[in-house]
C-alpha cells in the first residue's frame, strides 16, 4: 500500500483530522512547565503525551518546524524526537517546512527531510520557483513511501496579493499552480485515485476551494484554516461532498484546549475531547 492510500484510509476512518503540533511554551500544562528541564525537552514531553492519547483517533500529524527552530538546537532535537516518535507508533507525519529553492538546493532539502534525523512521511513545499523546486523530491517518491503538499491557495489574509493575480489567459496565479500540481502528480497516483503530490488549499476561501479542485482532480489536500482561523465543518461539506479528499488541520484549537481547565497529567482528556468535537463538527455535515 502506498503512503497516500494509507493516509486516505485513515482520513476516512478518523474524519480527516490532522492534528497540528505547532507547540509553543504558552500551550504547556503547568506540570510540564514546572519541570527542571530544557524547553525543548518540555516540548517533546508535551507532544509525546498528545501523540499517545490521540494516535488511534487522528488521520495524521502536522509538525511546524518553525516552532522548534526558534529554540535552536534544543528545539530541533525536540522536533527530531517528535517525528521519530510518531513514525515509530505507526503514525503519519507531515513536516510543515515549506521549502522552495533551485534544484541543487532542493535536492539537499529532499535528503534532509525524506531521510536522516528529520525524516518525515510528507512535507510541505513552495513551488513558485517552478519545476526546479519540486523535481528533486521525485526520486524519493517512486516507491510510494513519501509525499508532498504543494502550496496553492493558502489560508493567510494576504495570500491574495500574489496568488489571486490574473495572468494573460484570465486564470489566476493559484489556478495555474493547481494545474501544475495536477501535471506533476500524474506519475504518483495511488489505488485510492489520489496522487502523492497533494496541495495546500485554505478553508478560509471555501468558494475558491471548490473552483480550484477542478484544476487538480487527483490532488489530496492539506487543508489549513479550520477552527481558530475561522473555518468550520459546514465549509468542509461541499469540499468533501463526493469523497473525503484531504485532511483538515487544527493546531492550537486542539493542543491548547486544556489551558485554564486541566494543567496536570490528565490534560490530554481535553485534547481527546477537542479531536472528537472536531470529528463531530465535520461529520454532521457529510
Amino acid at each position: 500500500m502506498k503512503l497516500i492510500d494509507k493516509l486516505y484510509e485513515r482520513s476516512k476512518k478518523n474524519m480527516a483530522v490532522c492534528l497540528g503540533l505547532d507547540t509553543k511554551e504558552a500551550f504547556l500544562p503547568e506540570y510540564i512547565s514546572n519541570m527542571d528541564i530544557t524547553l525543548g525537552e518540555k516540548y517533546f514531553l508535551f507532544n509525546k503525551a498528545i501523540i499517545d492519547a490521540t494516535k488511534d483517533i487522528v488521520a495524521c500529524y502536522k509538525v511546524q518546524i518553525a516552532c522548534y527552530e526558534a529554540l535552536g538546537m534544543d528545539g530541533l532535537n525536540a522536533y527530531q524526537k517528535t517525528l521519530k516518535y510518531i513514525r515509530e507508533n505507526d503514525g503519519i507525519v507531515i513536516a510543515d517546512i515549506k521549502r522552495g529553492d533551485i534544484s541543487s538546493t532542493a535536492a539537499m532539502y529532499a535528503d534532509g527531510h525524506f531521510s536522516g534525523d528529520f525524516e518525515a512521511d510528507f512535507i510541505t513545499i513552495n513551488t513558485y520557483m517552478g519545476l526546479d523546486a519540486i523535481s528533486p523530491y521525485f526520486d524519493y517518491m517512486k516507491d510510494g513511501n513519501k509525499g508532498l503538499f504543494v502550496l496553492v491557495k493558502t489560508s493567510n489574509p494576504n495570500g491574495h496579493q500574489i496568488q489571486d493575480l490574473e495572468v494573460k489567459d484570465g486564470d489566476k496565479v493559484y489556478e495555474k499552480m493547481a494545474g501544475y500540481v495536477d501535471k506533476w502528480g500524474s506519475d504518483f497516483v495511488g489505488e485510492c485515485g489520489y496522487s502523492s503530490v497533494g496541495a495546500v488549499v485554505g478553508l478560509t476561501y471555501p468558494k475558491e476551494f471548490i473552483e480550484v479542485k477542478k484544476y487538480m482532480p487527483k490532488a489530496f489536500f492539506l487543508i489549513p484554516g479550520y477552527g481558530a482561523q475561522g473555518g468550520t465543518g459546514k465549509d468542509i461539506a461541499e469540499i468533501f461532498k463526493d469523497d473525503i479528499c484531504g485532511v483538515v488541520n487544527s493546531s492550537r484549537g486542539i493542543i491548547s484546549a486544556h489551558k485554564g481547565k486541566i494543567e496536570d497529567e490528565s490534560f490530554t482528556d481535553i485534547t481527546v475531547k477537542a479531536v472528537k468535537d472536531m470529528q463531530e463538527d465535520i461529520g454532521k455535515w457529510l
